[in-house]
């Protein structure tokens, strides 16, 4: 098992800030799973609007955070880093179901666990919980596709 920090994060991700949605990796078995970690603070740009004065963690973004896992999981799985050919999709989302609002201050350890793969599309069991405490789930199903640039 190994560990990654926000620089491997960076190497094996594409997306930036804001959008970077995982901090730290405590966990990686390529090929099985990961456990990640998203640090949910008051400056996340969204939480004046969702919600003034009751700030959530939107579970869309939860959802998103499972996929970067999911993403961080899949290239270590193949041995790529994404380039500027890179793009990584939802190819589907099941069973999503939130138990619980994640709130500032919260630190979100995100698990997901590949069931299969076929082809480049990866379908993945992914949980997200606060404090030991389950806050969501779901199935999801991610691919890798490298675009032509033009």
């Amino acid at each position: 098992m190994s560990e990654m920090d926000i620089n491997g994060v960076l190497a094996h991700l594409p997306h930036r800030f804001p959008f970077l949605l995982i901090d730290r990796v405590k966990e990686l078995e390529s090929g099985k799973r990961i456990l990640a970690i998203k640090n949910v603070t008051i400056n996340e740009p969204f939480f004046p609007g969702h919600f003034p004065g009751r700030p959530i963690f939107p579970g869309v973004l939860i959802l998103e955070a499972m996929a970067q896992a999911a993403g961080i999981l899949i290239f270590k799985t193949v041995d790529r880093t994404p380039d500027d050919s890179s793009v990584y999709y939802y190819a589907g989302i099941d069973k999503a179901r939130f138990k619980k609002p994640v709130l500032p201050g919260d630190q979100m350890e995100i698990e997901v666990t590949i069931e299969r793969s076929l082809r480049s599309v990866w379908k993945l069991d992914c949980q997200a919980k606060v404090d030991g405490v389950l806050v969501c789930e779901a199935n999801i199903m991610c691919t890798v596709r490298t675009e032509i640039q033009s």
